[in-house]
């Protein structure tokens, strides 16, 4: 067999392909085999069919068909490897030449990965906030926690702002109520804003047994973007009362003797929370960084293919767990769906340039990854999976996703590498040192979303 090569642009190749016919032979015996085993001669045993016999009674032309069909894939995966390609999805095969008895010709263009040339990448210089921590927000904290342990009384008189009110929904559009619009018993704190916008409106001044009627647009359910009547219901109103803040509070909220011991806690919590954000928004900057330097030419198939995936991937998963539409997800979103779809190939392309970025600088960095990395990115997949360890690694085990997995831990370290070589400061000028903030590395920030290893996972980005 002879190939050759023709780059038809930087992401995408045309093979050629010469095959003698005595290479056809092993396909060949396998048709007449294949073929042995589906049909019945009268005179001969299944299976014994010779092939000249074959040949008379349904044609040469078919077994010459299923002898190509069964070689075209072994002469094409031959031709890529002789090539040296990184090959990506199903390539398009044209036979150009094939007579009984002399040479099989056929191309076959398929997309590739691009060449990527990674420049010097130490000298990404980012910038982020400094990590501060206020006296206000310890308190706001600590208020939060006060929140928690409020006790509640009955009481006989009117709903008032930051009450606990016990309430009845039932949501109505047209004067029909929605299958899923009644709800019974719901404990709801006024003033909160957790629940609808109008209700705090709505339930003030209410008594036990007093009722109301409000509009509202939905944010869940089946009719979510759309406004409904809702009617609410009192069945309790109860005031709360909030412990003080003492030493006492503090040893029966937390593990602190003391209130000041609290608050020191409080400050540490909040310091660790901000320097896990910082840490984001450092992989973020540096990866923004680093697609800047780098020219990444997309194949056009391969991105018409993710930004189809994560179209899916809304309408088939989040939609039916948010009760939205295309409709009312465009209304929330505030967008047309020609600049959904914009928003939607900026995140594609940005996902497969990670991908391609970062795949070249594990092979340039030689970067590997042990069983022990392996195992530990997979229980924090798990987790985030709500699945079990065990079950997590057996779907991903049956599924053949091992490889995949490996990719996300390898791409991680490659991010790690390019932060670890970048200069990162503060907004007070200081250097900002993320030794620390090592537990995470394997996670890439992607979008403004948190894509581990530019992975898959969520069909998020490309698979070779």
């Amino acid at each position: 067999m002879k190939s050759a090569v023709e780059n038809l642009n930087p992401t995408r190749v045309r093979l050629t392909v010469e095959v003698p016919f005595e290479e056809l032979k092993p396909s060949l015996d396998a048709a007449y085999k294949k073929i042995n085993q589906q049909v019945t001669v009268p005179g001969f045993r299944k299976g014994k069919i010779p092939a000249r016999i074959i040949d008379q009674r349904f044609g040469r032309g078919a077994v010459l068909e299923e002898a190509i069909n069964d070689a075209l894939p072994k002469f094409y995966t031959e031709a890529v490897t002789s090539g040296e390609l990184d090959v990506l999805g199903q390539p398009e095969i044209d036979i150009t030449e094939f007579n009984d008895n002399e040479e099989l010709k056929f191309t076959a263009e398929v997309e590739v990965r691009p060449a990527l040339e990674i420049p010097d990448y130490s000298s990404i210089e980012v910038t982020v906030d400094a990590i501060e921590v206020s006296d206000e927000e310890i308190e706001e904290s600590i208020e939060q926690l006060r929140e928690r342990f409020a006790s509640t009384t009955p009481v006989e008189r009117a709903a008032a702002d930051g009450d606990v009110v016990i309430i009845d929904l039932e949501a109505s559009i047209d004067g029909k109520v929605l299958d899923d619009g009644v709800a019974k018993g719901l404990s709801y704190i006024v003033g909160s804003g957790q629940l609808l916008d109008g209700i705090d409106e709505a339930v003030i001044g209410l008594e036990v047994g007093g009722s109301a009627t409000f509009s509202t647009e939905l944010k869940g359910g089946s009719a979510a973007g759309r406004t409904a009547e809702i009617k609410v219901d009192v069945t309790a109103v109860q005031a709360r009362e909030l412990p003080e803040l003492d030493d006492d509070f503090a040893q029966f909220a937390s593990e602190f003797d003391t209130l000041e011991e609290l608050r020191a806690d409080s400050a540490k919590r909040l310091e660790r929370t901000k320097k896990y954000d910082q840490a984001t928004a450092v992989q973020e900057k540096v990866l923004d960084a680093l697609l800047e330097l780098i020219e990444v030419p997309l194949p056009e198939q391969l991105l018409k293919a993710e930004i189809e995936t994560r179209k899916q991937n809304l309408e088939q998963y989040q939609f039916p767990m948010m009760g939205l539409t295309w409709e009312s997800f465009l209304e929330r979103e505030g967008k047309t769906l020609e600049e959904y779809e914009a928003q939607l190939e900026e995140q594609a392309k940005k996902g497969i340039k990670t991908q391609f970025i970062l795949d070249e600088l594990v092979k340039k960095e030689q970067l590997s990854v042990s069983q022990e990395e392996l195992t530990e990115h997979l229980m924090r997949r798990a987790a985030s999976s709500g699945m079990s360890p065990d079950q997590f690694a057996q779907a991903v085990v049956e599924g053949g996703q091992v490889p995949m997995l490996v990719g996300e831990v390898a791409r991680g370290k490659a991010l790690a590498t390019v932060v670890e070589a970048a200069k990162v400061v503060d907004s007070n000028g200081e250097t900002v040192d993320l030794e620390d903030e090592d537990e995470d590395e394997d996670e890439v920030i992607v979008g403004g979303e948190t894509v581990e290893a530019a992975a898959e996972e969520s069909g998020q980005t490309p698979q070779a």
